[in-house]
């Protein structure tokens, strides 16, 4: 994923598609192929992708959608962000516009083992589309997200991760050599109560394959402990524990 790195700082969810640009089979099957390529965070959930034409979902942009499906098993959501994300990076830097599409639907649902969790819309776009630096950004300031000292090009770099509404709502907490990862159950957003937990475990996913990439950027070799059953002190739910070695 170090190959990702760079596409952190230029990825922009692209709202205004021209329908004068279109993606080529040569790209739709390059697409494709990266998918069979990804890294999962959990090894031993089944997933599944599909692209489709945008017309056959309710979202209302982009030429095609990306989409998900996953067995309902422990940390799913995370692995879903985490997965997609990769994707989204990926389509970033060969010019391809992309919006998570937390809202949209299948119009005729797949049947299957596997549930539908989320879908990417995405285009082709235009260089000028995507975002130049990190002052680009509007995103919350590195002190609330993260506590402690560390390399600061990764703390950056963790805070430009996309999230539903910008809800941002992964919070780290470093000493020494350990990294702990939490998710904020108190984001006040406009998403209902209800789907907030889903949305934003799927948000922290996000977030920790932006950690993970800066930090295999910067030649940081890592241990990651995911937390199957958290616990919430504060708010803060316990998601994953890094040991940088």
């Amino acid at each position: 994923m170090i190959e990702l790195y760079n596409s952190i700082f230029k990825r922009k969810s692209i709202r205004k598609f021209d329908d004068t640009l279109v993606l080529t089979e040569a790209e739709l099957a390059q697409i494709k192929q990266e998918t069979e390529k990804l890294t999962p965070l959990v090894n031993d959930i089944k997933v599944k992708f599909e692209i489709v034409e945008r017309a056959k979902t309710t979202a209302k942009r982009g030429e095609y959608c990306l989409i998900i499906y996953s067995e309902n098993k422990t940390n799913y959501l995370l692995n879903a962000g985490y997965l997609l994300e990769q994707m989204d990076l990926f389509l970033a830097s060969h010019d391809i516009g992309v919006c998570w599409y937390g809202l949209a639907k299948l119009k005729e649902p797949q049947a299957g083992e596997l549930d539908y969790v989320i879908m990417l819309a995405f285009g082709k776009s235009r260089p000028q589309d995507f975002r130049k630096c990190a002052s680009d950004f509007k995103r919350k300031s590195t002190e609330v997200i993260w506590s402690g000292e560390f390399d600061s090009d990764v703390v950056d770099a963790v805070r430009l991760a996309p999230s539903a509404c910008n809800t941002q709502p992964w919070r780290i907490v470093s000493e020494g050599t350990q990294i702990k990862v939490y998710r904020n159950t108190k984001i006040k957003s406009f998403i209902p109560a209800s789907k907030l937990p889903f949305y934003n475990s799927i948000d922290t996913g996000i977030s920790l394959c932006f950690l993970e990439i800066a930090l295999s950027h910067k030649g940081y070799e890592f241990d990651r402990e995911l937390i199957t059953e958290g616990k919430i002190n504060s708010g803060l739910l316990e998601i994953a524990n890094y040991n940088i070695k």
